[in-house]
């Protein structure tokens, strides 16, 4: 099996923790020349040194913010002036929870700029440089709402199905040019999200954190939470030679939690 990314160039959003750095670091494992990007430099920096380099590789990184859409697409731009990205990751955080019905139009709005107008940039502007290379891998880590909706994430289930019928399009689009692009659709996971969900659910059911941990690992059939690395060696399988022809997928890594094909 081909797992090969050396002379690649990955750039992989919301990168210093999380399911974004477990996707760099897994990326750096195969070879991957990576670059990160978010909006803290400190932590950018850190998490760049601790990336493999056993092939080589020069790891680097772009400052900013995703709640600024405008700072997004000008970091692109300027990079891939010098740069080729063949590898583009797409993730940021998800919006706060509570319901649709009472969601504010601003919410939807903010979180409508940072999902699906930056991805939608990020894409411009590396597409050209993939078309060339004959050879791009697009990733957007989303959720696994887009199968089924999770309750009290109103705002975020409509904006991540919007995301991944932009990239299912895409995938039309782009499969000609040997470009994939795919959804990854992580369960719960230790992450801060997933603390942030866990307390969220605490709160609004007056229980304790544990108690909803424990009602939550009761619904997953692998018998607990995910390991970050675990989700982020999908992403790498996915952007590998031996995924070429995995194209406009939803696949979840979730333990087998949800109920639904």
């Amino acid at each position: 099996m081909n797992l090969d990314l050396t002379k690649r160039t990955a750039l992989v959003c919301g990168s210093t923790q999380g399911l974004g750095y477990a996707s760099a670091a897994e990326l750096a494992l195969l070879g991957c020349n990576v670059v990160l990007m978010a909006r803290n430099e400190e932590k950018l920096k850190e998490a760049v040194r601790t990336l493999d380099q056993a092939k080589g590789q020069q790891h680097q990184y772009l400052v900013a913010d995703f709640s600024d859409t405008a700072a997004v697409k000008s970091a692109i731009e300027n990079f891939i002036k010098n740069n080729t990205v063949h590898i583009l990751v797409n993730n940021t955080g998800g919006p706060p929870g509570g319901a649709a019905l009472t969601a504010k139009t601003e919410e939807f709005l903010s979180a409508f700029n940072n999902h699906l107008i930056n991805n939608h940039h990020l894409v411009q502007a590396v597409v050209p440089g993939m078309k060339a290379a004959g050879f791009g891998r697009i990733i957007n880590i989303i959720s696994t709402s887009v199968k089924n909706p999770i309750a009290g994430l109103g705002v975020s289930n409509t904006i991540r199905a919007a995301v991944a019928n932009w990239a299912k399009t895409l995938a039309t689009e782009l499969g000609p040019f040997g470009i994939t692009v795919n959804n990854v659709l992580p369960g719960f996971t230790k992450t801060v999200r997933a603390d942030y969900v866990i307390a969220s659910k605490a709160k609004a059911a007056n229980i304790s954190e544990t108690a909803v941990l424990e009602q939550l690992v009761a619904e997953i059939p692998a018998g607990r939470i995910g390991e970050p690395g675990e989700f982020g060696a999908a992403v790498a399988f996915l952007c590998s030679p031996a995924a070429a022809y995995i194209n406009g997928i939803n696949l979840p890594v979730d333990g087998g939690r949800l109920g639904c094909l």
